[in-house]
């Protein structure tokens, strides 16, 4: 039944429309709240410590919760999981505007990245399934465009927002996004594209997976004090992880992926190196700006957006290289340039 859904113009462009409102959502919402970063340690009495833990806490959440979540919506539907995610992702949003307390927030950014991780484990998902070869690379191509749109904005509408509605606005603009894509979803969208239907759950495999990664994340981001121990613990856990994986028939993650594929495990080695170097820079140059240059939280995402829009012209222009000449000599240049830029940073005062 799915199968029909394949051809059909108005549930095409329903779920791309759907999936690239929900991606600009969520990259709106991961560089806007940077630049938001001053006035809520502001509010809420948060050090720059605290105020990390406000983004490493969505993301620890989704890296925790996207794989078991997409295997499932594999399992019982991909649409199901889309819209419990948005709604999920909707609901932390909307009561974020009515706290008061650090805690709360991070609380609150926890449930965000449960919904972000079933939203992102889904709705590429959907849109490949909708678009037969001929038009899916062009589908995709508008989501990423979605992400990137989202990136650019993200600074500066939310340094507007922030500077004259104050930062809940932000979570306003969110949930209303999201309850968008929801609507589209539930009118457009009958299929549930449950690919896997009938296949078992790595339940063992999901569950060492999860404290795996918050082990890690946690002993490197506490380094200084017990954290050695954690990232130990969750270095023994990943090992024990990859030995479960190999010997199950219907893992989670497909570890001979990364075995007998060479280009797929270094590429994906590659990505974590450069999202690991780079996503702090986000967070630094808005503490930078304003607390030290005093810059206002809207002149400070003038400068922050910078990245993202050079992000937005050259991705297109680098994809299309790569399709003429060796994607790993494009990659690596692009590695190379990164490095500078961070050796650069080095040098910036007051």
């Amino acid at each position: 039944m799915d199968n029909l859904y394949k051809y059909n113009k108005e549930i095409k462009y329903s779920a791309l429309f759907a999936g690239m409102i929900s991606s600009f959502s969520m990259s709106f919402m991961g560089s806007s709240i940077n630049i938001a970063l001053p006035a809520i340690g502001l509010e809420f009495s948060m050090g720059a410590v605290m105020l990390g833990w406000i983004a490493t806490s969505y993301l620890l959440t989704t890296a925790i919760f996207q794989v078991p979540l997409g295997r499932l919506a594999d399992i019982y539907g991909r649409k199901n999981f889309f819209i419990a995610g948005l709604l999920i992702f909707a609901f932390a949003s909307f009561f974020t505007i009515f706290i008061n307390s650090g805690f709360l927030f991070i609380l609150l950014r926890v449930i965000q990245g449960v919904g972000g991780s079933m939203v992102f484990g889904t709705s590429v998902a959907i849109i490949t399934s909708v678009f037969d070869g001929n038009e899916r690379g062009k589908a995709l191509g508008w989501h990423v465009s979605s992400v990137y749109t989202g990136m650019t904005a993200g600074p500066f509408l939310g340094g507007i927002l922030t500077h004259n509605f104050g930062w809940r606005s932000i979570f306003v603009i969110n949930t209303i996004l999201c309850l968008i894509a929801v609507s589209f979803v539930l009118l457009k969208l009958n299929a549930q594209w449950a690919e896997a239907k009938g296949e078992k759950f790595d339940l063992f495999g999901s569950l060492i997976f999860g404290p795996a990664i918050f082990s890690v994340i946690f002993g490197l981001t506490n380094i200084n004090k017990n954290g050695i121990l954690f990232l130990v613990l969750g270095l023994l856990l990943i090992g024990l992880f990859i030995i479960v994986e190999l010997k199950i028939k219907q893992p989670i993650i497909n570890m001979q992926l990364f075995i007998n594929n060479k280009v797929f495990a270094f590429s994906n080695l590659a990505a974590m190196i450069h999202y690991s170097s780079t996503f702090a820079v986000g967070f630094m140059m808005s503490l930078y700006l304003q607390y030290v240059k005093g810059f206002t939280p809207q002149n400070a995402g003038l400068v922050i957006m910078i990245q993202p829009v050079i992000m937005m012209i050259f991705a297109p222009i680098a994809g299309r290289l790569s399709d003429k000449k060796h994607p790993g000599k494009i990659a690596s240049l692009g590695m190379g340039i990164t490095a500078l830029g961070l050796f650069l940073l080095i040098f910036l005062n007051q």
